[in-house]
């Protein structure tokens, strides 16, 4: 019968990070649960929505948790009604038993409250994982090449395959990060410090997310582990389950032109551009095809969008440096915003090989391990 004392706050702070596993809406009732397990060692809470499962301990040793255990026990509660109840609790600490019949008494100053728990039989099992020869890497790096990625991934259910973000890890060390919704890509590359056992995985889009919320410190260097179905990222506290989108991605380095291609070569300021592709979107999202013109001459390059209900652009871009033949190309200019956004150097390599075919963005310094590829729109 669970009886222990915690801080408000910090019980609240590893409840949160648990709970974002946890959907309102699941096919299987107890998950929408908490589960809660107390030892001698200290309070683990288990939240699971059956694609993403998150085990958050928090330890007896943990000074800001002002923890006091008197009994151990484990029991399932209403995670969403369990943490209104504990966040409006009025003390800084608060009292926590089980009484008969899987129930328990929160006790916080002049409140009581009796919550109706069940049995933890009724949780269903997280899936085993061979937790051998993990690779290591910091949650910043990681959380670092996934905005680089992510943004571009499909939200099209059509495709599950795309609605992933596709990680492969070759030679033991070089860890590749692929997202494409089959009118943009974008891919960054980076050389791990330590050798891992290679990799081919694609990651649910909607873990991506949880994963940059749950591990808030940069520094923090997560195990990870690997199944058929299914990844595990661990550090000392938090251990983070979610399944794979199943399937094979398609081959995008095929896609990736070859330096010969190329027919125009432009360079820009990374603000002075997505500021101008800024003004253009607000009149080509009243257009038909939601697109605006680039024309590229010998001595201008014209940024244009007409709309005949809302009016029109008309705006000359000036590259830093441009070598290359003439180009007129019409494209989504929310594809190159979102593209600027996750470039953070000065400047933009923009390389075309005609109207018609997809051109790519890379960093002006780095032209290698981080590029990104946006596909034309044909207009009239």
């Amino acid at each position: 019968m669970i009886n222990f004392s915690i801080n408000k706050t910090a019980f609240l702070n590893n409840l949160r990070i648990t709970k974002q596993a946890i959907s309102s809406k699941v096919a299987i009732p107890t998950l929408s649960k908490i589960k809660i397990d107390v030892t001698e060692a200290g309070i683990t809470l288990t939240g699971s929505n059956g694609q993403i499962s998150i085990e958050n301990h928090l330890s007896k040793d943990d000074e800001n948790a002002g923890m006091i255990i008197t009994e151990a026990g484990s029991i399932l509660l209403e995670a969403g009604f369990f943490e209104s109840v504990v966040t409006n609790l009025p003390e800084i600490s608060f009292d926590f038993k089980e009484i008969e019949q899987n129930q328990v008494v929160l006790t916080s100053g002049q409140s009581e409250i009796t919550l109706k728990g069940l049995d933890v039989e009724m949780y269903p099992r997280l899936q085993d994982m061979p937790t051998e020869n993990p690779l290591k890497i910091k949650a910043g790096v990681l959380k670092d090449i996934f905005s680089e990625t992510a943004f571009a991934v499909s939200t099209q259910e059509s495709r599950p395959i795309l609605t992933g973000l596709h990680l492969i890890l070759s030679d033991n060390k070089v860890l590749k990060s692929v997202a494409t919704d089959s009118h943009r890509m974008s891919q960054r590359v980076i050389t791990l410090d330590k050798l891992s056992e290679n990799f081919d995985l694609v990651l649910p889009n909607k873990s991506v997310n949880s994963f940059k919320s749950v591990f808030t410190d940069d520094d923090n260097e997560l195990d990870i582990f690997f199944s058929s179905n299914q990844i595990l990222f661990r550090n000392d506290t938090v251990s983070f389950y979610t399944r794979l989108v199943e399937g094979n991605y398609p081959d995008t380095d095929r896609l990736i032109p070859s330096t010969d291609d190329y027919t125009l070569d432009l360079t820009f300021d990374v603000a002075n551009l997505r500021h101008t592709m800024d003004r253009a979107k607000l009149l080509s999202s009243a257009t038909t095809n939601g697109t605006v013109k680039l024309t590229v001459t010998s001595d201008k390059v014209i940024a244009t969008v007409n709309s005949p209900e809302v009016g029109s652009v008309h705006e000359e871009i000036t590259p830093l440096a441009k070598s290359g033949d003439d180009l007129v190309i019409s494209f989504n200019p929310q594809y190159m915003i979102d593209a600027l956004k996750v470039i953070n150097e000065p400047e933009v390599r923009i390389r075309f090989i005609s109207g018609v075919r997809p051109f790519t963005l890379v960093p002006k310094s780095d032209t290698l391990d981080f590029v990104q590829l946006v596909t034309p729109v044909r207009t009239n």
